[in-house]
């Protein structure tokens, strides 16, 4: 893992905005639009997961249109995604939602849990770095991209530092949206979940110091190495637990979420509320973030924030990952 930074540059490659190896189709597929419009630039994120020979061609048309082989669509985003998927299956990026539409518990589980899902994952990723740091010892890894050792820990720094911005906008949203809404319904439903949350932020912060002090250390010395041990068992300790709270979060908070029987106009405030408190997640950590879900949760993503959100906000954001 020490050959990247697990949060990436905004200005990347179709195969690293969509780095999914299955990804090989070469089919020719035309997409023409406004590219300042948040429906263009939707469809356009949605292609970059289905083909490598992407061509887009601007205009002033707001409505996207889109022609693969001899067949051409406009209309609604559902339209123009069913079509695209029909033509090119793999990976399916519809989503099945029950009759009734979004309820309260899967505005919780796309806009809560993906942030966990994010958070693992690129942790998972950060305790293999660790463990390629220490293995190496104050070697350099041999990629000039990182620099030298004392490099690659500021970008090991930098990652974990962004990491840590998301996951506090997360407690954040959970007690000051959630938890409140559920306290409603029934007092002290959510003393546990703060109680952890007053529990797991001082041990974050207590690795992000961890990692200040190591960037510090002469590479070379015994200290830096064990430095490098203590904060591998750390990070991966922190893994464990996330793992934890996100299957906590699947079997207790979803549920109770679902018996609050928010009315849509409900439902829409508690997202609104929500997207308003993640505001580093949905700009300069978007990008990185969005990466980090599956496409069809992408998608799902994308189609929450365009729910609530005007109009030049989600073209914004959108077009910081194309």
């Amino acid at each position: 893992m020490g050959n990247c930074n697990c949060f990436t540059n905004s200005k990347q490659a179709v195969a690293e905005i969509a780095p999914y190896d299955f990804i090989k189709s070469t089919t020719a597929v035309q997409l023409s639009g406004d590219p300042t419009s948040s429906s263009t630039l939707y469809i356009h994120f949605a292609l970059l997961y289905k083909t490598r020979a992407l061509q887009f061609a601007p205009s002033d048309d707001p409505q996207p249109v889109v022609q693969i082989g001899s067949e051409t669509i406009s209309g609604t985003r559902e339209m123009m995604i069913r079509f695209i998927d029909v033509k090119l299956p793999q990976p399916p990026l519809v989503v099945m939602v029950e009759e009734g539409g979004e309820t309260a518990a899967l505005v919780v589980k796309n806009v809560g849990s993906c942030n966990i899902e994010v958070w693992c994952g690129i942790l998972e990723r950060m305790v293999r770095w660790s463990d390629d740091l220490v293995t190496r010892g104050g070697r350099r890894n041999g990629d000039p991209a990182m620099g030298s050792e004392r490099m690659e820990v500021k970008k090991f720094q930098k990652s974990y530092s962004q990491l840590l911005e998301v996951m506090v906008e997360h407690a954040q949203m959970e007690e000051r949206v959630l938890f409140p809404l559920l306290e409603t319904a029934e007092r002290g439903l959510c003393k546990v979940a703060n109680e952890e949350h007053g529990r797991d932020l001082p041990i974050m912060n207590g690795i992000k110091e961890d990692i200040k002090s190591i960037a510090v250390l002469d590479t070379g010395s015994h200290d830096y190495r064990e430095a490098l041990r203590n904060l591998s068992t750390r990070l991966r300790s922190l893994l464990e637990h996330s793992k934890e709270h996100f299957q906590e979060e699947e079997r207790d908070v979803l549920p109770l979420m679902e018996a609050l029987e928010l009315s849509k106009e409900q439902q829409l405030r508690v997202l609104e509320q929500c997207f308003n408190l993640m505001q580093g997640t949905h700009s300069d950590l978007f990008s990185s973030f969005i990466q980090g879900l599956l496409p069809r949760e992408a998608m799902q993503y994308l189609d929450l924030i365009m729910s609530c959100k005007e109009e030049k906000l989600v073209a914004s954001m959108l077009h910081r990952i194309i």
